[in-house]
């Protein structure tokens, strides 16, 4: 890749054998030339993080800083499309440039902000069989001469800090919520059961039908077929499912899952609308969102395909999604997270179906279709939310480039801040 504008002319700085100036500037070796494909290579010059990667088969070298900018996935993973990076989240594709040039949830119409665009050295070069890097503007035209010693490659150094705050798995504003902790079938009276909450280990016992946890809480309650606690007096209510008491539903719980992904990541991507699970773009419908106390609620109508669907949130980790068809029949999907330690994240996921196939009872293959359908999208929104780089959910809004499809992320965000606020 050409510099961003014409090196300036070699002065009398001294280059070293990296080809660093006495000022920190320069060159600077991050990767053999035959490392380099159509995969992005992680590497890090003057303290910044990058990648680079060839966006046709033996073409020059690309570099470009290492993370989308929308939700900060590592472009380690971004694969190469037709001559483009394209991020493996939401498919936002960058030219050799990092203009951004294509956000798919825009439709074929829409224009890219500028802040989409992704940051780049004032110049690469290959040279004696390595890439350079020369991350600001230097007065030596070219990289050094090898002479046939071994460049040392700086390590991939960690991604930059985030300017706002980030809500982790043990965030002290947590202490004022509710959280799931056990299944409720796995407490049974003259029992008890064991969790990990907030970095802490929870026992509560059901003595005589009553729950008295240790360390003593503010109060344990069975709510939604789980054990729930809060630690100090939460903020908001638990989240009302009606369909929950309807007899005319049928549950069916998925088996716990587990994840390293802050809870916050996990909420975000069970609310993301826009992920591209394929070269194809999504139809990304417009999200009505409304504040609730203790979170919100959206809805859209899709008269296309004869359904209505509405999210519903409660602070901090529980979610709601129902699907209501014209044919009468409906599919609610509750998402209850628990975060466990900094690295650690519970979910407790429960299917109410009803006339699904226009059946009022529902027969077991349909139920076990049902689970197993909901079991791969789980899988595949946790690995998603644990590719993603960070400790926690940034709160501040201008560390992520949001669009019009992130509603339901930003009104999470603004959720959350007002709960650590």
């Amino acid at each position: 890749m050409a510099a961003s504008g014409t090196p300036g002319r070699t002065t009398t700085s001294t280059i070293s054998t990296t080809g660093r100036t006495a000022s920190g500037t320069g060159w600077y070796p991050v990767a053999r030339s035959s490392d380099v494909g159509t995969t992005p290579v992680p590497v890090g010059a003057a303290g910044a993080a990058y990648v680079v990667v060839r966006l046709r088969p033996g073409a020059e070298v690309t570099a470009v800083s290492a993370r989308c900018p929308h939700r900060l996935v590592p472009l380690a993973t971004a694969s190469v499309v037709d001559g483009r990076l394209r991020c493996a989240d939401h498919g936002w594709q960058f030219n050799g440039e990092g203009r951004c040039v294509d956000i798919p949830s825009l439709g074929p119409d829409g224009t890219p902000p500028p802040r989409a665009d992704l940051a780049t050295p004032w110049a690469v070069e290959e040279r004696d069989g390595w890439v350079w890097l020369a991350p600001e503007r230097t007065p030596a035209t070219r990289p050094p001469r090898t002479g046939g010693s071994m460049p040392r490659p700086e390590p991939v150094p960690p991604l930059p800090p985030l300017r706002g705050p980030v809500l982790g798995n043990l965030d002290p504003a947590l202490e004022h919520a509710w959280h799931p902790v056990a299944p409720a079938g796995e407490l049974l009276d003259g029992g008890y059961v064991q969790a990990r909450l907030l970095g802490r280990t929870w026992t509560v016992h059901r003595r005589a039908g009553v729950l008295d946890p240790d360390p003593p809480a503010w109060r344990v309650v069975e709510r939604l077929g789980l054990i729930w606690i809060a630690p100090a007096e939460p903020r908001h209510e638990l989240i009302d499912v009606p369909e929950a008491t309807d007899p005319r539903f049928t549950a069916a719980w998925l088996s716990p899952a587990r994840t390293t992904a802050p809870a916050g990541l996990v909420a975000d991507g069970l609310l993301d609308v826009s992920h591209v699970p394929s070269p194809d773009p999504p139809d990304v419908p417009e999200h009505q969102v409304s504040s609730e106390p203790g979170g919100f609620c959206s809805t859209y109508q899709d008269d296309a395909a004869g359904r209505r669907v509405t999210h519903r949130y409660r602070s901090p980790f529980q979610l709601m999604r129902r699907e209501e068809l014209d044919t009468g029949a409906t599919r609610t999907v509750l998402f209850l997270l628990q975060p466990e330690d900094a690295d650690s994240t519970r979910v407790y996921t429960c299917l109410l179906l009803h006339r699904i196939d226009g059946a009022a009872s529902l027969p077991k293959s349909v139920i076990a279709a049902e689970v197993a359908a909901a079991e791969t999208a789980l899988t595949e929104s946790l690995a998603r939310s644990a590719s993603r780089a960070g400790s926690g959910l940034p709160l501040l809004l201008r560390d992520e480039l949001h669009v019009r499809a992130d509603r339901l992320g930003v009104a999470l965000r603004q959720a959350l801040a007002d709960l650590a606020a």
